[in-house]
């Protein structure tokens, strides 16, 4: 594989994906983060068996390919690049980052052992960037911290019609925030509990003045 990105773009890709990925991994391949390149352009994701993360962004394909290296050692060498081009290349064993006068070597991790990513749902609807965010962040305070008890840890995502609830307790408190979307379908209904970590980290992400698609 051999790639070239804008670096910001590039360190911008990699910050997003890599939030995703497990300080503590159960096996140590999920701290991977998968890189695809092809004619679309270049797919980096991150999976833990529960949540999955993945971004395109366009780049020169020079050859197409993929490699698995560790998530957050390449967020951190991103961080750091000069305002260069990148020029991303592996073979067998390692993948090599030259940007300017920065070079870098990286060990590659079996992508074989990577377990399969899943496929995105069907779209349920779309809902303001901004206003999600904001309730994302009001509700998820009132979210448990004890992972003993694993249904607290997370937020309850309904729709109804045209209406989106976010409710999460601690059973000790409770916050609640409705919120207006628009369904991509005029019964949509259902309901979603999500841990309250990756609905933060969600809500850091997202960029004002644009809109969110739930599925």
């Amino acid at each position: 594989m051999k790639i070239r990105m804008e670096r910001d773009v590039m360190a911008e890709a990699v910050a997003w994906a890599a939030r995703s990925l497990p300080s503590r991994p159960s096996v140590p391949i999920l701290a991977g983060l998968l890189i695809k390149a092809d004619a679309t352009g270049v797919t980096m994701s991150s999976f833990d068996y529960e949540t999955s993360a993945r971004v395109q962004i366009e780049a020169q394909v020079v050859d197409e390919g993929e490699a698995l290296v560790s998530g957050k050692l390449l967020a951190e060498i991103a961080r750091s690049l000069p305002n260069r081009p990148v020029d991303f290349s592996s073979d067998a064993t390692r993948v090599e980052l030259v940007c300017g006068s920065a070079r870098f070597t990286l060990q590659l991790l079996p992508v074989s052992e990577y377990p399969q990513l899943p496929e995105m749902p069907t779209a349920a609807g779309v809902v303001g960037s901004s206003e999600f965010a904001q309730a994302i962040n009001q509700v998820v305070v009132a979210a448990g911290r004890d992972e003993l008890l694993p249904v607290f840890t997370g937020v309850r995502l309904e729709i109804d019609d045209g209406l989106l609830s976010l409710l999460a307790t601690d059973r000790y408190r409770m916050a609640l925030k409705e919120l207006p979307w628009t369904p991509a379908s005029s019964s949509a209904e259902g309901a979603a509990l999500v841990p309250a970590r990756v609905l933060s980290e969600a809500a850091r992400s997202m960029a004002s003045g644009e809109q969110i698609t739930l599925a």
